[in-house]
């Protein structure tokens, strides 16, 4: 066989959310890319901001000498200056630079975690809805997810979450706003959620971490704001990206944060670094780094992707779908209108409408819709939407 026996077993389970974005481009090619409308993957139309592009020209027009070389694995000494006084400011910690880890998204930055801190056997918990992506990171590095669902407004529930962890429990993972459900998490659960880590790391005698997944930490809305995750839980690790709130997905730059008063900081701090080498990123790609510097307080147009949220949520709970509000991210994650959230992503198929069901986040009976797309798209997709719902007997 050509495969290992696991990454065999792994394609065959694959990803929903790759295999309806390859969907897209087919049915593209037959309909035209004006009467395809793809829900399926988080990956930003809008432009990054302005002074991207005037930091960008500026170094493309005076390139410093050496700018291209290695540089400390850990990342370009002002750069992680520059991270730390953001979350300085947010958390009132004493962030230095040295708490700081440059990577290659978050993507990577969670692979270098798990990679640190991870014995084989050790328990990951992910609340569901999930990025699927957890389970395959976890695994990469001998660990196993254990899946914990949330309450009915896709908040951890810290009963269920309590009756999981166990002696082998390692890292909490968490993702507010939440991918797919754009939920945020309140400064009072947080603060919850940490005391029955300290608990739990007391009675197990090793440190249980919470994982903090927030690329979309600037793109929320009315006015709601996301928590530090830092003022409420001492074993917290950030791990992040500009994917999202700079639109900069492709260029796979973001960082690792490790709260300054988590206990053996030092040490954690060796680890990151050795596995972001070995694990081959080496350090995240020099250019972005040097660009992203001074771009810690910048973000996209968030009110593009609100009245895209807007326009897509209104038509769609007038035409009877059941839909929490998201507070953050760009996602909508409504009921599924069938039982089987499969056979109605098929059925929306049949209108050039590509979904991407549930069960790929772990939670079926619901579908998610990435309304990061061109506002004319999400215009075009509403007559299909209405058609749609009549089919399935929706108000």
């Amino acid at each position: 066989m050509v495969l290992s026996d696991k990454i065999a077993s792994f394609l065959t389970k694959g990803s929903f959310i790759r295999k309806m974005f390859e969907e897209g481009d087919r049915l593209r090619k037959i309909h035209g890319a004006d009467k395809v409308f793809d829900f399926t993957i988080g990956n930003p139309t809008v432009e990054p901001p302005q002074k991207f592009r005037d930091e960008l020209r500026k170094l493309a027009l005076n390139p410093e000498p050496g700018m291209h070389r290695y540089m400390s694995n850990a990342g370009y000494l002002e750069t992680r200056a520059a991270v730390a006084e953001v979350l300085a400011e947010q958390s009132s910690l004493p962030f230095s630079p040295n708490h700081i880890v440059m990577t290659v998204g978050a993507g990577g930055g969670l692979n270098v975690a798990f990679k640190t801190i991870l014995n084989p056997g050790d328990e990951v918990i992910a609340l569901s809805p999930y990025f699927v992506e957890y389970g395959f990171y976890a695994d990469n590095h001998g660990g196993i997810l254990k899946v914990v669902p949330t309450d009915k407004d896709f908040l951890p529930d810290l009963a269920a979450l309590e009756a999981a962890i166990g002696p082998k429990t390692r890292a909490i993972i968490i993702n507010s706003p939440n991918n797919p459900t754009g939920a945020v998490y309140p400064a009072h659960l947080l603060e919850r959620l940490g005391r029955l880590v300290e608990q739990k790391s007391a009675e197990n005698g090793r440190p249980l971490y919470v994982l903090s997944d927030e690329p979309y930490s600037k793109i929320v809305y009315d006015g709601v704001e996301v928590p530090s995750v830092f003022k409420y839980i001492t074993n917290a690790i950030l791990v992040t990206s500009h994917s999202k709130d700079l639109a900069l997905p492709g260029e796979r730059i973001g960082y690792i944060a490790v709260n300054p008063n988590i206990k053996g900081v030092n040490e954690l701090m060796d680890g990151l670094i050795f596995c972001n080498r070995t694990l081959g990123f080496v350090n995240a790609p020099a250019l972005m780094q040097r660009l992203v510097a001074d771009l810690q307080r910048e973000s996209v147009n968030i009110m593009e992707y609100q009245e895209k949220r807007d326009l897509l949520l209104n038509h769609l709970t007038s035409l009877g779908f059941d839909i929490f509000k998201p507070q953050g991210a760009f996602y909508l994650f409504p009921k599924s209108p069938l039982e089987d959230d499969m056979e109605f992503t098929r059925r929306a198929q049949a209108y050039n409408i590509l979904v991407v069901p549930g069960s790929g986040f772990g939670l079926p009976g619901y579908f998610r819709l990435a309304y990061c797309i061109d506002k004319d798209i999400i215009e075009k997709s509403l007559p299909a939407w209405t058609a749609l719902a009549q089919e399935l007997g929706l108000k």
